[in-house]
C-alpha cells in the first residue's frame, strides 16, 4: 500500500482528483481520521472534512507498481 496526503479545498478539485482515480482499476481510499472512503465516490469524499488534508491509500499489487507510480504522478498537484 502506497499512501500520499493530499488537499482537497474546492468542489472543482474534487471533481478532477475522481476523474483522475476513476481510470485506475486497483482500490484506492480516502482516509480522515478515522473515517474511509471510497476515492472513486464522490459523494463519499464529500462526507469527509476536506477543510483539512486527507491521506490517499492506494491498494495496488506489485505487478501495478508502474501504474501506481503514475497516479502519484497525477495526484502531485494536490499533494501537500
Amino acid at each position: 500500500m502506497k499512501s500520499i496526503q493530499i488537499l482537497l479545498e474546492m468542489a472543482s478539485q474534487v471533481k478532477k482528483f475522481v476523474n483522475i482515480v476513476q481510470s485506475y482499476s486497483f482500490e484506492i481510499d480516502l482516509r480522515s481520521d478515522r473515517y474511509v472512503v471510497d476515492a472513486k465516490s464522490v459523494l463519499g469524499i464529500f462526507s469527509l472534512d476536506l477543510s483539512k488534508p486527507v491521506n490517499v491509500e492506494i491498494h495496488a499489487e506489485d505487478e501495478e507498481f508502474d501504474q501506481c507510480a503514475e497516479l502519484i504522478e497525477q495526484l502531485k498537484e494536490f499533494a501537500i
